[in-house]
């Protein structure tokens, strides 16, 4: 075998990860205790590496891939997924796309196998294209029709204005009419290369026997490692569209942190400290004090180039500009403290998170994988509640300062009135 062993991490000893010669990394994390397996194959390529003429190129392929390769029709790719019962899935992302499979433990080998087919033989064929175009055109059409879609359309082009950081996975309708299948091809042969490819299974497996027959199915896939693209400049500024029909003003407030790489859980423990839970001031003071909200949120995004800390919340038009003014001053509180008792709540809320993602085999898998992406390494799971206790309130405090400083992004979508857009600049900018 031509394969080199990385020795596993302290504290995550069951994780290994194996690099082949044409730098495909495998990651094997045996879970006995599972009575199914998990097979995920992860490529360094979503909307953030595309130009503009090809965005949503992609997803497109996702699609497309199991449509048929150079031995099997869509019939027969499917018919093999559902003779072993096996589950079938895959998506794409700013920074990623991923094809998996789950079935029964005996199978992992064929999940790698069968993976490996659509991932690297795809044809693309020209019939099946155009009924996948009418599919995606439908989807482009629900995306467009959802506000809260369109929010977040908004808000990252707000965000990073022109860079591809801030396409929509799908792409614009044109792209979708006009992208052939030499496009796809081109973008297969330029991202789905050695480098850029990370495979993954987890649950009642043999690690060296999933180690040999991965490089079986991928050890002639060629070397290389995709084409880079620059971190976004973070823009800022407030961005609007009146959606007909719409009854609510939908609104995604945020700023720009680091992306993936940082590795620091500070920004992730703010936005936790801010919107994880009820008894959060996002959601105590918005909704349960003030009635302004019925559904508000808080996360920190993080992707290979560049990361968001987000609001999003639904209200009613009137109460927009309240909401607004009471979501800033909520801010500046926590930029000026944070409660020991918040602290400790945030804290506990991810290690549970953190903990129950790795009772789940998919979101296991595709943390490792992302990790290697952005890190080169998988993060063992002590590290990592290590890393969260480690942040003080000060360092929270710290997070929302910077925040505020960065100046704020703002989409509003929906019902959004007269003059709306401009309240909504004055009330967001920062105080002098």
């Amino acid at each position: 075998m031509n394969m080199t062993l990385a020795r596993p991490e302290a504290g995550d000893a069951q994780t290994a990860v194996v690099l082949l010669a044409n730098g495909v990394r495998v990651v094997t994390i045996p879970l006995p205790h599972l009575q199914t397996a998990s097979v995920g194959v992860y490529v360094r390529a979503g909307s953030a590496h595309e130009p503009r003429a090809l965005n949503g190129i992609s997803h497109f392929v996702e699609h497309m891939v199991f449509k048929g390769t150079a031995g099997r029709d869509v019939h027969r790719i499917n018919l093999d997924a559902e003779c072993l019962g096996a589950e079938v899935n895959a998506h794409t992302d700013k920074d990623h796309t991923a094809y998996y499979m789950r079935g029964r433990g005996e199978h992992a080998a064929d999940f790698v196998h069968m993976l490996a087919d659509i991932v690297q033989h795809a044809t693309f064929p020209e019939a099946e294209l155009a009924r996948e175009r009418e599919v995606l055109l439908q989807e482009a059409i629900e995306v467009a029709d959802d506000p809260m879609d369109t929010a977040y359309q908004l808000f990252d082009h707000a965000c990073w204005g022109l860079h591809p950081a801030a396409q929509a996975v799908i792409g614009p309708r044109g792209n979708i009419e006009r992208l052939q299948r030499a496009d796809l091809v081109r973008w297969v042969a330029r991202h789905y290369c050695g480098g850029n490819v990370v495979v993954v299974a987890a649950g009642p497996i043999d690690p060296d026997h999933i180690a040999r027959e991965v490089e079986v199915a991928f050890g002639a896939l060629p070397q290389g490692q995709g084409e880079g693209v620059m971190p976004p400049v973070y823009a800022g500024g407030v961005r609007s569209r009146r959606l007909p029909g719409s009854s609510q003003t939908h609104l995604v407030l945020g700023f720009p942190i680091a992306g993936r790489s940082d590795d620091d859980p500070a920004s992730e423990l703010a936005a936790a400290v801010f919107g994880e839970g009820m008894s959060s001031p996002l959601l105590s003071e918005l909704r349960e004090r003030r009635g302004l909200v019925y559904h508000a949120s808080c996360t920190a995004d993080r992707y290979d180039l560049c990361g968001q800390f987000v609001i999003e919340a639904s209200v009613a038009p009137d109460k927009l500009d309240e909401c607004l003014r009471e979501l800033m001053k909520l801010l500046a509180r926590q930029a000026r403290a944070t409660e020991a008792m918040d602290l400790q709540r945030a804290r506990n809320q991810l290690a549970v998170r953190l903990l129950r993602d790795r009772d789940r085999p998919a979101q296991r898998m595709e943390q490792a994988a992302l990790d290697l992406f952005a890190l080169g390494r998988v993060r063992p799971r002590d590290e990592q509640l290590a890393r969260l206790d480690a942040v003080s309130a000060a360092g929270v405090s710290a997070v929302f300062q910077r925040l505020l400083a960065a100046g704020a992004a703002l989409a509003l979508a929906g019902h959004v009135g007269s003059g709306a857009a401009e309240r909504a600049r004055a009330l967001v900018r920062p105080a002098a």
